[in-house]
């Protein structure tokens, strides 16, 4: 179901105190009257007829509370559903579709844990506490020595004592999913678990209360009806560990999301009419105070620089590490790191329109907007459970009206029958084993992967959108080049090392870098002194010795022309120059850059060669830009994005009808990894990267993603297989339950073989899915 904002039209109703309410549209388009009861009146208020062509409810009402399908235009922060992104609520509730529960639809820092999430947990720890037992008392007997031990009239009902609690309790919510799809019409896995654990069940309670119903066909060697509550228990316990698991992934997302918010100061200074300062909560912020930061402070909220000048550390933004100078009249973004001067600002955008606010917004939507883990079972189980519930109802009606006697019991046994050889063990399994073993192959190769619509997805690329700091580069600026005007580079290093030694600007930290590197020994400077933006100065030897900007070489009337050339090469090449003067003399410049990781340039050649396009998008100025995509062979570059753009490049290529994969390693890359079909993170990148992100690649490595590729496309094939071993077994073995070899074999399958082919199914399908641990990348 897509999301529509409800569009108002000119047609009007009243209720009895003559009010106007008007008349909606709702997700197929179809005008819908809004509830006609008001406050004023007490009149209760009508829930809104179903559509006849797409079967939602108008209201979509599931406790008496406002749940809509698409927000009302105009309507705050409310509730939606992480499966059905158009299910909305101004209140917590439940979806009436899926039955999941419904998320915040804003995350604040003071945003409670999911309480899903919370009793999930809880039910799947009781789940497997109870089963295991009841599970060893029904196979026990297959155990030479234990058998003994666990034989006796007691075990069945001991089975019966263990299971039903998981089943009523852990159980209740998958039946109440697929009590929902059922009524929606949007069959899915939990239709399937409802229904296969609960017949399997309510047989289980029926042959340990009524054996004597059952005919002599159905009952074992020992004259004894088999039971299933096994069965039921571990499937039920292990949906709910599959929910822990979603649920869990959901809320690490969740708390990366708290932390980024966390990013911007609880507190500001604000200036008062006299000048003095006053500390106040940054909710009280409005648009126009005027705002001190101190060094080493965050920026509070967005703005403009009224007064001051400094490096402002946007690397939250850009991705880039170099800090960005600040001038009067300049934007200043909340949440980013004032460096070393005192700085003025005015506030413009505070609150939920701040730029943090909005990517925290964006990650959010966009996580919600990718559909549910199981689609590729839910897809075969749409069209499986009706037929399911049809063979089940037929092979009833046929035996209790033509079999012989008794038919009613001949009939029931047949109906739970067809619904037991359907149960969705191995339909469940099929996907899940694939992915579990997939990723653990994955793992292994050093990439994480969180779920199946990622791997889905991988095999379906066609463009790759990738970031350039930290993703195709080190993330962290070296010194890649030198030029002298006399002195030795060496010398030249060892006054700018001396020089440098105190700051912890990162051009500061590459020439430490580089002096370490060639083993240049220095002593630091004495009486350094900084000017903010521009670069630094001292003593060395008795000689002053400066290293900065061109601007800064020009404030000091050094002549840099000597140099001119070499400049414009390394500036063509994207590096950062450091100018390095004696006195009034310029003796060298030295070249910083970001340098390309090892094996990037082969990662690149490899995903174009297998038809990927791919793009870089970076926050860093163009020409720096465009320098490294044409070292890497990258064609498509697109410079100076900030996180909003780099977005709005993904959305534009999935409407041109690409499939994007997107890798990154930054908060500024967040929007994008959460939006894109596919999110890829480097694992030493940040953490909201990585809770965006379907695929981290632990150690930073693009070539991770050629290998993904592989790994994606060997394990869809294993669940195809899968998917095909789990239908063809159940669509064999309903027929057969239903009773159609009786007429010609006059014979009948029992519910024990029944589950036999049922656990049969199960094992080929995880016995195929463990061939991926040796599949090779």
């Amino acid at each position: 179901m897509s999301s529509h904002a409800h569009e108002k039209i000119e047609t009007k109703s009243s209720c009895c105190h003559g009010e106007a309410k008007p008349v909606e549209t709702s997700c197929c388009g179809h005008a819908e009257p809004a509830p006609a009861a008001s406050a004023c009146c007490g009149h209760e208020k009508a829930e809104p007829a179903a559509h006849a062509c797409c079967g939602h409810g108008g209201g979509g009402k599931s406790s008496g509370k406002a749940v809509t399908t698409g927000k009302p235009e105009g309507a705050g922060p409310g509730y939606i559903c992480p499966m059905c992104p158009s299910v909305w609520s101004p209140e917590p509730d439940n979806c009436p579709i899926c039955g999941m529960a419904l998320e915040p639809e804003m995350i604040t820092r003071d945003t409670p844990p999911n309480p899903e999430y919370i009793d999930m947990r809880r039910r799947f720890a009781v789940g497997a506490l109870l089963t295991l037992p009841a599970f060893i008392l029904a196979m026990g007997e297959m155990v030479p020595g234990l058998d003994r031990l666990i034989a006796g009239a007691w075990n069945p009902w001991a089975q019966a004592l263990l299971a039903t609690p998981v089943v009523l309790w852990v159980g209740f919510p998958f039946f109440e999913r697929g009590w929902n799809s059922l009524k929606s019409g949007h069959f899915n896995m939990f239709t399937l678990i409802a229904l296969g654990t609960g017949a399997a069940w309510l047989y289980s309670v029926a042959a340990l209360l009524l054996p004597d119903l059952f005919p002599e066909g159905f009952r074992g060697a020992d004259g004894a009806v088999g039971l299933y509550f096994e069965s039921a228990a571990v499937i039920i316990t292990l949906v709910a560990l599959g929910q822990v698991l979603e649920l869990g992934a959901r809320e690490k997302t969740s708390d990366a999301l708290k932390a980024l918010l966390g990013l911007a100061p609880l507190t500001a200074r604000r200036l008062t009419a006299d000048g003095s300062d006053e500390e106040i909560e940054i909710e009280a912020i409005e648009v126009g105070d005027r705002l001190r930061i101190r060094p080493g402070e965050r920026v509070p909220v967005d703005g403009h620089l009224l007064e001051g000048t400094g490096s402002v550390d946007e690397s939250m933004l850009t991705g880039e590490p170099l800090p960005v100078e600040k001038g009067a009249g300049d934007a200043l973004v909340g949440g980013t790191l004032n460096g070393n001067a005192t700085l003025v600002m005015e506030a413009e955008r505070v609150g939920r329109d701040t730029m943090l606010s909005h990517i925290v917004a964006m990650v959010a939507d966009a996580q919600r907007s990718r559909a549910p883990v199981q689609k590729v079972a839910d897809a075969v189980a749409g069209y499986f459970v009706p037929a399911v519930v049809l063979s089940a109802i037929a092979a009833f009606a046929v035996w209790a009206l033509i079999g012989p006697e008794p038919a009613l019991a001949h009939g029931v046994i047949a109906a739970v029958s067809v619904l037991i050889i359907a149960c969705p063990c191995a339909l469940g399994l099929a996907t899940p084993m694939s992915i579990m073993v997939g990723a653990g192959r994955g793992a292994a190769a050093g990439i994480l992967i969180r779920d199946a619509e990622a791997i889905e997805g991988f095999e379906k690329v066609d463009t790759l959108v990738v970031d350039k700091t930290g993703t195709l580069t080190e993330g962290r600026p070296e010194m890649v080049d030198m030029a002298s005007v006399g002195p030795e580079a060496d010398e030249i290093l060892r006054l700018a090392a001396a020089v440098e030694s105190g700051s912890e600007h990162p051009l500061s930290a590459a020439v430490l870098r580089a002096a370490e590197k060639r083993s240049v020994s220095f002593k630091p400077a004495s009486g350094v002194t900084a000017e903010t933006g521009l670069g630094l100065k001292g003593t060395v030897d008795g000689e002053v010795v400066a290293a900065g900007s061109a601007r800064f070489m020009e404030t000091l009337g050094v002549d840099i022309v000597a140099l001119a050339e070499q400049a414009d090469r390394f500036s063509n090449s994207g590096a950062t120059l450091l100018y390095v003067a004696n006195g009034d003399t310029l003796i060298g410049l030295i070249a910083v850059r970001d340098k390309v990781k090892e094996g990037a340039k082969e990662a690149v050649t490899d995903l174009q060669k297998d038809g990927i396009r791919v793009v870089m998008a970076s926050g860093d100025n163009p020409k720096a830009a465009v320098a490294i995509g044409r070292e890497l062979g990258i064609k498509d570059v697109r410079g100076g994005l900030m996180p909003a753009d780099k977005a709005d490049l993904i959305s534009d290529l999935k409407a041109e009808g690409c499939v994007v994969a997107m890798a990154g390693d930054g908060i500024n890359d967040a929007p994008a990894l959460a939006l894109a079909d596919i999110g890829i993170a480097m694992g030493t990148g940040t953490d909201i990267a990585k809770e965006s992100a379907a695929v981290t690649l632990v150690k930073g490595d693009i070539r991770g993603l050629v290998k993904a590729r592989h790994l994606s496309r060997a394990t869809m094939r294993n669940i195809r297989q899968n998917l095909f071993f789990a239908f063809i077994y159940n669509a064999l073995g309903v027929p057969v339950a239903a009773g159609v070899l009786y007429p010609v074999l006059g014979m009948t399958l029992s519910p024990m073989l029944a589950a036999a082919a049922m656990s049969l199914s199960s094992v080929s399908v995880i016995s195929n899915a463990l061939r991926l641990r040796t599949v090779k990348l």
